[in-house]
């Protein structure tokens, strides 16, 4: 029987870090789980249902939980998979900056994550997984036969986020991308429960000065190093 794997990726927002996930999912033919899609999914459900007012999150959002059915349905189009919430393709939306705006607030409640990590440790359960965010291999994957970091210089993150946002069509700016980035960064390496950071075993890949096809062979050489010792 061939071995088989799981594939914790973290990093900071804007690194690349879901490129490499989807790439080497891609690769290996395993399936890609994007958990920071499933929190932008929330955050988005709080803001249509007026659980976030005046910058301030409702303090009854756990409450609704139960009530947010998340799930990821492939797109053919795309050739990727987009995320539902209640039935409905928000694949789009959740990636506007409003979202981003408040998913780290978000995802800093501890009966969210608690929620989420159930979620996304019973979508690892059958191996072949590879999943990218800020703890999966610290919480949600901790036993991930190969975990990898991924980070990229300050100014290299801003570039690469403002022109995904431009290239969608959004006006925005280089220094409100730069202080959505640095809040964000704040928020989730400061919080109390699972806090964004490199796990002991992780290996760090800088890729401020790769290419995806660098980042991604770099990549490819440890899992297949990690299948063999397996």
């Amino acid at each position: 029987m061939p071995k088989s794997i799981n594939i914790a990726v973290d990093g900071y927002s804007s690194t690349g870090k879901s490129t490499l996930a989807k790439d080497l999912a891609a690769a290996l033919g395993y399936r890609y789980v994007d958990s920071g899609a499933m929190y932008r999914g929330v955050t988005l459900y709080a803001l249509k249902n007026g659980l976030i007012k005046n910058g301030r999150i409702a303090e009854n959002l756990a409450d609704y939980l139960e009530d947010m059915h998340l799930e990821f349905i492939f797109n053919r189009e795309r050739g990727a998979s987009d995320l539902h919430l209640n039935g409905e393709d928000v694949e789009e939306e959740i990636r506007e900056l409003e979202v981003a705006k408040y998913v780290s607030d978000v995802a800093s409640i501890s009966e969210v994550r608690k929620f989420l990590v159930k979620a996304q440790q019973k979508m690892a359960g059958k191996k072949e997984v590879v999943m990218d965010g800020r703890d999966i291999g610290t919480v949600v994957m901790p036993d991930a036969e190969l975990k990898i970091f991924v980070t990229a210089r300050q100014a290299v993150r801003t570039s690469r986020r403002h022109g995904e946002l431009i290239r969608r069509g959004k006006d925005v700016t280089k220094q409100e991308v730069e202080a959505n980035l640095m809040q964000r960064d704040l928020i989730d390496s400061t919080r109390e429960d699972s806090p964004l950071m490199q796990a002991e075993d992780a290996r760090l890949l800088d890729n401020s000065e790769l290419s995806l096809k660098e980042q991604l062979e770099i990549g490819l050489n440890w899992a297949k190093e990690t299948l063999a010792t397996t």
